[in-house]
């Protein structure tokens, strides 16, 4: 990570929050970009990492829970909803992602290190470890067209992975969604093939014989 001169007054540490960031000596400097808490009022990224960190046992127990959650585009979403109602929107978790270092990781990664010190990989990393599984019974188009979206979850994150994306990636691959269902089998295969794989990209490395 990239160090920043600052003066000693202007450094802030985590000592108050029993979390990796505390350990591994995080630091914010004053000045950084305030973020918004769930009542609209602009807090410092202190605040909002102490609420945060408070907070998170509210939407998943333990991490089997995350990622049972994460794995299914629904209700990752839901998830992210509940988050951003609660003031942890979309801009302050990628804020905190750039924060710990993680751009290049999955917001997933992000909440699994804040919660139980699971060091974060990257997307190209979590993809390399599950395309074995990932590809596993299905045919040579079916993979064209996964590795496509993989790609575009490489290169941009998570939001690649939502429902609401999907149109789009087909148009993008394919010019049409008309050619799209004709080439992988119409609606209902095309969103099992989308939604299905996901449960191995986020599968613990144990499990998928790693």
């Amino acid at each position: 990570m990239k160090k920043v001169k600052t003066k000693f007054e202007d450094v802030i540490r985590i000592n108050e929050i029993d979390s990796p960031i505390r350990r591994a000596g995080v630091i914010l400097v004053k000045g950084m970009r305030r973020v918004r808490g769930a009542d609209g009022s602009p807090i410092s990224m202190e605040e909002f990492l102490e609420s945060l960190f408070g907070k998170l046992p509210d939407f998943f127990k333990n991490e089997e829970e995350l990622r049972k959650i994460w794995s299914d585009p629904l209700t990752r979403k839901t998830l992210l909803d509940r988050l951003a109602d609660a003031g942890f929107g979309l801009d302050e978790l990628i804020n905190l992602q750039k924060m710990i270092n993680a751009e290049k990781s999955d917001l997933f990664d992000v909440l699994e290190y804040i919660s139980f010190e699971v060091q974060p990989i990257t997307r190209e990393a979590r993809v390399a470890q599950a395309q074995i599984k990932i590809f596993q019974g299905l045919d040579n188009k079916q993979k064209d067209f996964l590795e496509f979206v993989l790609s575009k979850y490489i290169e941009t994150g998570v939001e690649e992975l939502d429902q609401e994306k999907l149109p789009d990636l087909l148009t993008l691959k394919y010019q049409a969604l008309s050619d799209a269902e004709e080439i992988l089998g119409g609606v209902d295969n095309i969103r099992s093939t989308f939604i299905d794989f996901q449960k191995y990209l986020y599968e613990e490395a144990e499990k998928r014989g790693l």
